[in-house]
């Protein structure tokens, strides 16, 4: 009888510790996210959509950001590379001063990005921690901070990103962020509207920003349960296409 109760105990020690949830790090939550999203697809797709009235196209696996729209009755062409940047006026090249080309730059790179993710969450610059696991909504989440290196980290280096991504699904249900440019400030998005598009997710947002300048970044969420933020905008992406590269 007591070799018999040894066994069973055994086992169901055994058993408990196949069931202990895993320890993620940061950096396998963000790669799971990822590869929940989407994964290689991201590398071998030109991404194409409008966003307020003016159309967005990604290609060379990100390396070549474009906007494309008209403005009294002309075609405009933004270009955003890694070191560059080019505006087209109906086809043709125009100069335009350093600074104006680093704001253009930026507000190109900027709704990319945030149609993009969690892909871009892996770009060279990114630092990623796993902060303490909380729960909203109802619902479990893994906790990421992000920061930048300074170089090549953009002119929003020092900006820090903070991701909800929920424990079962891996999805990243909420962000917030705290900016500097601008006279500065934090936003709170809460994702919706998700839809897959030839294999990789998007999903919109409702932005929010937070009803006293108290609330940092990383209270945000707990504002959003008591209420605290106030609604600013949708945040919708339309006619999304995403081609496979040959």
């Amino acid at each position: 009888m007591r070799f018999i109760a040894l066994v069973s105990f055994l086992l169901f020690i055994t058993a408990c510790k196949n069931t202990t949830k895993k320890e993620w790090s940061a950096q396998e939550i963000i790669n799971k996210s990822i590869e929940v999203a989407g994964g290689d697809l991201y590398k071998y797709s030109s991404i194409r959509f409008d966003f307020r009235d003016k159309t967005y196209v990604s290609e060379e696996n990100g390396a070549v950001l474009k906007r494309i729209f008209k403005s009294d009755s002309l075609s405009y062409m933004d270009i955003k590379r890694t070191n560059s940047f080019q505006r087209y006026v109906d086809n043709l090249e125009i100069e335009i001063s350093d600074s104006l080309a680093t704001v253009y730059g930026n507000s190109v790179n900027s709704v990319h990005y945030f149609a993009q993710l969690p892909y871009r969450l892996n770009d060279a610059a990114v630092n990623k921690q796993l902060l303490k696991s909380t729960s909203l909504k109802g619902k479990d989440y893994y906790v990421v901070q992000i920061g930048f290196d300074k170089e090549n980290g953009g002119d929003d280096f020092d900006d820090t990103y903070v991701y909800w991504i929920n424990t079962e699904t891996f999805k990243p249900d909420y962000l917030a962020y705290e900016f500097h440019i601008d006279g500065g400030g934090v936003r709170f998005r809460e994702a919706y509207n998700e839809r897959y598009v030839n294999g990789i997710r998007f999903v919109d947002y409702k932005n929010y920003k937070p009803e006293h300048e108290t609330i940092t970044v990383l209270q945000t969420a707990e504002a959003f349960e008591n209420n605290q933020l106030i609604f600013l905008s949708d945040i919708q992406l339309e006619n999304i296409a995403v081609i496979l590269d040959n």
